[in-house]
Parts: structure tokens; sequence; C-alpha cells
């Protein structure tokens, strides 16, 4: 199974990297093995054709798990993560993808963004989207219990479904 995490935030090395990356290790037992830090992409995200961005798009394409993480900037998720993720062909881009929308925030303001903003457009990409997504405050991530306890929740779904989705287009 191909894990791959991105994360896209404006910063590179971000909080929201590592967060992704502790997920992608509770839902799977192991470290993914892909990481995308979509901001070192650069000035090859504003068009098309890029070859940092096509290898990028096609990895994350290629794998069976891909966790998708952003800052919640302006009540949503960051410009961006929307830069590469138009990169992606609309309903097949993404196609036999199971993805998991991952926000980090100051507060639970905007605990929903993850479903209402990110979920929609990774649906709308081809992605199967087996389990609502995981909302965390940045500063807490790593001292709570609440990846542990979405993994625990959340990962034989999500698992299950990408065994399943590898199954079928085999």
């Amino acid at each position: 199974m191909t894990v791959t995490v991105v994360a896209g935030n404006p910063k590179p090395g971000s909080r929201t990297l590592e967060a992704a990356g502790l997920l992608a290790s509770e839902l799977t037992g192991g470290r993914a093995d892909h990481q995308v830090d979509v901001i070192t992409l650069g000035s090859g995200l504003l068009g098309w054709g890029d070859d940092a961005v096509k290898a990028a798009v096609e990895t994350v394409a290629s794998s069976d798990i891909v966790v998708f993480a952003s800052p919640t900037f302006k009540a949503t998720y960051t410009g961006v993560l929307k830069l590469f993720l138009d990169q992606f062909a609309t309903d097949e881009g993404l196609r036999d993808v199971v993805a998991v929308p991952l926000m980090l925030g100051a507060g639970p303001a905007h605990a929903l963004a993850p479903d209402l903003l990110l979920k929609p457009v990774l649906v709308e990409l081809g992605a199967i989207t087996p389990a609502p997504g995981l909302y965390l405050i940045d500063t807490s991530f790593t001292t709570d219990t609440r990846i542990v306890d979405y993994a625990r929740r959340w990962g034989p779904t999500i698992t299950a479904a990408a065994d399943a989705r590898k199954g079928a287009s085999a």
C-alpha cells in the first residue's frame, strides 16, 4: 500500500506537514512512502507542464492513501493547496485514491472546514473519502490524543477502502 502526505502550507517544513505525517503513520502503522510539501514546488504551480509539479501529481495520483493537509487560512484551505489540486483532472485525477482531509487551526471555530471545504474538492477530483475529515488545533496536536483517536476509529475503514479499491483495479 502506497501512502503519501500532501501539505499545502505556505511555509516549508511546517506543523501541517508534521501533522499529516503523524496521521499517516497512525492510520497505516508505518511512515508515509512519499511527502509533497507543496510550497517547495514554487512557481511551477502557476502554470502547466512543470516537471517537479508533474512528478508530484503522478506520485499522489498513484498512491493508495493520501492525507491532504492544510492550515485553516481565511476560514478555508490555502491557495497553495488549491494551486496544487488544480493540477488534477476533474473526476479522474484522484481516481482510486483514498483521501483523508486534514486541517489545522488556532481554535475550534473552523472544526467543520475539512468536511465542508476540503473534502468536496477531493471528491470532485475523483477521490474516495470514506471517513470524515480531521481538524486539529495547531498548538496541541502533538500532545493531545486526537490523531490516535481518529486513527483508531477510522483507520480500519480507510485502509479497507484502499485495499478494496486496489483489489478492484488489479
